[in-house]
């Protein structure tokens, strides 16, 4: 509790009755007393409040902000894609223009590639 011990908390205790006096203790410690109970039911409504807006089935792992971690998203990021996605990017015509951006992305992203550019707009084909 604070961090006082028993020993220490007698101590305040007789502190406080010789410094208050007899006579006043009763209206402090009722006062006290009333603080207490006002702290503990604002803790309460809060807490229902939270929940009513929240609602009680709230993942909190995934909103724990020590998950994002900057270097392992870059490094998801700069990974070489999936066989999906290599199977996607090889399965569209060269020859259309999905396919030659799908091969461009797939070899801009594998490691040690370069990557194709797409062929040049033809205006006068247009």
């Amino acid at each position: 509790m604070l961090g006082i011990n028993g020993g220490e908390l007698l101590l305040l205790v007789l502190i406080g009755i010789i410094v208050i006096g007899p006579e006043r203790m009763p209206e402090y410690a009722r006062q006290f007393r009333e603080w207490v109970v006002r702290g503990r039911d604002m803790v309460n409504d809060g807490k229902e409040q939270f929940k009513s807006e929240v609602g009680s089935d709230v993942d909190w792992k995934q909103l724990d902000p020590r998950q994002y971690d900057p270097r392992r998203i870059v490094k998801e990021a700069l990974a070489e894609p999936t066989a999906a996605q290599r199977a996607s990017a090889t399965s569209a015509p060269a020859g259309t223009a999905t396919g030659a951006a799908a091969a461009g992305v797939a070899s801009a992203s594998a490691p040690g590639s370069t990557a194709v550019p797409p062929a040049p707009f033809d205006d006068e084909a247009t």
